[in-house]
């Protein structure tokens, strides 16, 4: 048995796409962005005043009520991202950059610096605004809020959402 690739969750006018790493075997499995339980993205997006509720996978849809949308930079499930090679997560790179192209979000937020770092080849990016752009957006990098990322706790995920929230809210 296959697993379901994850839906885009794409439209006009977007404010923020996310673009995770790649689905894990559970959010596969359920087809939703960020299923795993102990995942933090939900609560970082909450928290940090992206969302006026705190949204469960199975609500991903309701991202583009409020100007957000999801994708990932590979679509094949795998354990653990350091699971994908490099040649999938710089193809990765590039269908990104086209979905950029073609729905024009205000900013694309990628998930996952190490990840970026190697999609894109820049080995010294960092978290947070990045100087370039893609295709016409502004480009973020935020961290991984997988549980496995322990350099990052929720509170710690919150400011940084919340500081790319405070940039989109000023940009108007």
């Amino acid at each position: 048995m296959t697993s379901p690739v994850l839906p885009d969750i794409v439209g006009p006018g977007l404010d923020v796409l996310f673009c995770g790493i790649n689905p894990g075997l559970l959010s596969a499995a359920k087809g939703q962005h960020f299923a795993r339980p102990g995942n933090r993205f939900w609560p970082a997006l909450h928290l940090s005043g992206f969302t006026p509720r705190l949204l469960t996978p199975a609500e991903q849809e309701e991202l583009l009520e409020y100007g957000l949308g999801i994708t990932n930079l590979v679509a094949r499930p795998t354990a653990r991202a350091e699971e994908l090679s490099r040649e999938e997560l710089r193809a990765g790179g590039e269908r990104l950059t086209e979905l950029a192209r073609r729905h024009r979000p205000k900013v694309v937020a990628v998930v996952g610096v190490t990840a970026y770092r190697t999609a894109f080849e820049r080995k010294a990016a960092r978290i947070g605004p990045q100087d370039e752009l893609i295709a016409s957006s502004r480009l973020w990098v935020l961290p991984n809020p997988s549980g496995l990322n322990a350099h990052y706790q929720l509170p710690d995920l919150v400011e940084v959402f919340g500081r790319l929230r405070s940039e989109v809210a000023q940009a108007g």
